[in-house]
């Protein structure tokens, strides 16, 4: 059984209030949970939507088996609600906004309904992953963005945080990658997968002609040789050409070469100049080591000839940041709206069952504004800052759409995309959307998120009457 569809998959915590809801018959009450975020990762301005389709995958088959029941008994927890346990199934509803959307900070973009017990248990798991592949796949949109179209694969399994590589793969292609080097992912996700050699298949080999030989002889249809082990410019390149030549001769063709060290732009350059002058036009250059964003970027703005970039700890790691700070706050409980208040305004959380509706702009542009309003209300036509309470908007001209839709219905996969190659089109497609000036790696802009009236005032009494009691 995979792990990570046993109940035990969560925190303690999540068990021991479900035992008092069950010891106390309060286990059947109807409850409401929404996901959402509060800080944009990287100093950027957007987030991609992102491990939904894992979630929802794993919901399907979440539950206790009896080993699971015995180790809850011999660590405290009551006889009775661990042996209920064995009929967990998660039979709740799940709305979300598509996998890959654009997301904002404070917007729910994910709402369960269900059980109590059953829409806590689940939480860990969900955080677990959504928050995990939202950070991963946005950071393969920043360098998606500014890749120029150029193409970009996933090298990061080894220096990934232990079975995370998994997840960041299928995050990364949902972010704009292409492919993987990770086996197990391409064959499981449906992607391509790529691979080069090693230094020390060249070291292996008493020189390097010999080794790009032997590998272009049994891997002639994709054949990639890296050329830095000993002199990138001096021998490898001279040596890919030959090996090139050679292949030519047999009817075949050199798919690439790897610079995997030193002064990318340079090296790049002084290639391409190489293979050109040898009638190698098509052999592509793949580059690789310690890139991020911000190099990919600096290689684009200095035109280097580069068609493939081949990226691994800072995809896979989420650097600067590691996590996204994604919450999973109570919003209603037996039809009534809860509220979680703060002496922090921005961390009192929105009460009731709620939409978000996304406005757009000219041109079929977002328009830089997200309204959250209750679920089956129209769209908001006025919103309001969701802290500055003298701070609005009137929006009632403007087209929209709701983000949130149905996507597990009484346990059940209701509507979701399988394939990742659709859920990156998508998410690219939405990016487009997005005006220049969020996408900016440097004080992007502000995407407002604000709340419609009718939720504004549910909130302000909520928070009046628990503040009096």
């Amino acid at each position: 059984m995979n792990p990570l569809l046993s109940g035990t998959y969560t925190d303690l915590y999540q068990l021991t209030m479900s035992q008092v809801y069950y010891l106390t018959g309060r286990h059947k009450r109807k409850s409401v949970f929404d996901y959402f975020f509060r800080k944009l990762p990287f100093d950027g301005g957007f987030v991609v939507f992102a491990g939904l389709g894992s979630v929802l995958k794993m919901l399907e088959e979440f539950r206790f088996t009896p080993d699971d029941i015995d180790y809850l008994k011999s660590i405290g927890l009551d006889a009775k609600f661990s042996d209920s346990l064995l009929d967990f199934r998660f039979k709740g509803n799940i709305f979300a906004a598509r996998e890959g959307e654009v997301i904002f900070p404070n917007e729910p973009v994910l709402r369960v309904e269900g059980d109590v017990i059953e829409a806590q248990i689940i939480e860990t798991l969900l955080l677990n992953i959504i928050n995990f592949q939202s950070l991963i796949a946005t950071k393969a949109a920043r360098m998606h963005t500014v890749a120029a179209g150029r193409t970009l694969c996933d090298f990061g399994l080894r220096r990934a945080q232990g079975l995370g590589g998994y997840h960041a793969t299928r995050a990364a292609i949902v972010g704009g990658f292409v492919a993987t080097s990770n086996v197990k992912a391409a064959k499981d996700f449906g992607v391509t997968c790529v691979g080069t050699m090693a230094h020390a298949f060249v070291q292996g080999y008493e020189d390097e002609l010999s080794a790009f030989r032997a590998f272009a002889e049994h891997r002639p249809d994709n054949c990639v040789l890296l050329v830095d082990t000993y002199d990138t410019l001096r021998s490898g390149v001279p040596n890919a050409i030959k090996t090139a030549k050679e292949m030519e001769g047999r009817g075949q063709r050199l798919q690439g070469i790897r610079l995997d060290s030193g002064d990318l732009a340079y090296l790049s350059t002084q290639s391409r100049r190489m293979l050109d002058a040898e009638g190698l036009n098509y052999v592509r250059i793949t580059a690789s080591n310690q890139l991020d964003e911000f190099v990919i970027k600096s290689l684009i703005d200095q035109q280097a000839p580069i068609d493939v970039f081949g990226v691994g700890t800072s995809l896979v790691t989420g650097p600067p940041d590691a996590a996204l700070d994604g919450v999973y706050k109570l919003s209603e409980l037996d039809g009534k709206a809860r509220i979680k208040l703060s002496e922090n305004i921005k961390k009192t959380t929105l009460p009731g069952s709620k939409q978000v509706f996304r406005f757009f702009g000219e041109g079929d542009m977002f328009f830089g504004a997200d309204v959250v309003g209750f679920t089956g209300d129209p769209a908001p036509t006025i919103m309001h800052h969701p802290f500055e309470h003298d701070k609005s908007l009137d929006l009632s001209t403007m087209k929209n759409e709701p983000l949130l839709h149905p996507v597990m219905d009484a346990g059940k996969i209701v509507d979701h995309k399988t394939s990742l190659k659709d859920i990156s089109y998508y998410s690219t497609e939405r990016l487009k959307r997005l005006p220049q000036e969020y996408k900016r790696f440097y004080n992007p802009h502000i995407y407002k998120v604000g709340i419609g009236t009718d939720l504004k005032e549910e909130r302000n009494k909520l928070r009046k009457q628990y503040k009096s009691s």
